[in-house]
């Protein structure tokens, strides 16, 4: 019988279990986890939200395939006030650098958040300068190039100060806190691999 975990990875710590150095690894908030149990996919050093942790080896292989284009929301706090055209260019694809090669990212959905999302507050907050704003987007994208998600919004002229994986599928990260981790059953595959509601 495979495991499932939904984890909300908080910020600096890496998606691995090996040591790097001082910085905090999943070893750290999953100990005595089964050797065979691995995150699926990744998010940076300094990006937080939801992160699968399974030993299902077929499931991460659907998930990791780009053919099967599974949707993946971020709530993603940027530097500046976000204007509309900003958002149109964000869902039709803008080109990024991918390998040192250009890019041209798929269609997302892309919209302003007119309050900040539920997401509990980072630690350590980002650094706040009174005289410049900041606006939060939702974007959902069914593709993950290395760092993607800050790559479209500084092409688009609003650097992301934090950013938030909020959920895969119909999974996420509703109620939790950063390093709360929960185990699920066998109905998390449908609803990992099902379209977002």
């Amino acid at each position: 019988m495979s495991r499932y975990f939904i984890f909300y990875k908080p910020y600096r710590v890496l998606c691995q279990f090996s040591q790097e150095g001082e910085k905090a690894t999943l070893a750290h908030y999953f100990p005595g986890l089964p050797k065979n149990i691995y995150p699926v996919g990744r998010l940076d050093y300094d990006s937080e939200g939801l992160l699968i942790l399974t030993d299902d080896k077929s499931l991460t292989a659907r998930l990791l395939d780009p053919i099967f284009a599974h949707g993946r929301t971020y709530f993603v706090q940027v530097e500046g006030q976000v204007k509309d055209e900003a958002i149109k260019e964000l869902a039709a694809g803008v080109t990024i650098n991918v390998d040192g090669k250009k890019y041209k990212t798929k269609k997302a959905t892309a919209r302003i958040l007119e309050q900040e999302p539920g997401v509990p507050d980072r630690d350590p907050p980002i650094r706040f300068r009174k005289d410049i704003p900041t606006s939060w987007i939702s974007l959902t994208l069914t593709e993950g190039k290395n760092r993607q998600v800050r790559k479209m919004t500084a092409a688009v002229g609003f650097p992301t100060l934090r950013l938030v994986r909020y959920s895969i599928g119909r999974v996420n990260i509703a109620g939790m806190r950063p390093g709360e981790y929960k185990e699920a059953g066998e109905e998390i595959k449908q609803a990992l691999l099902d379209k977002a509601k």
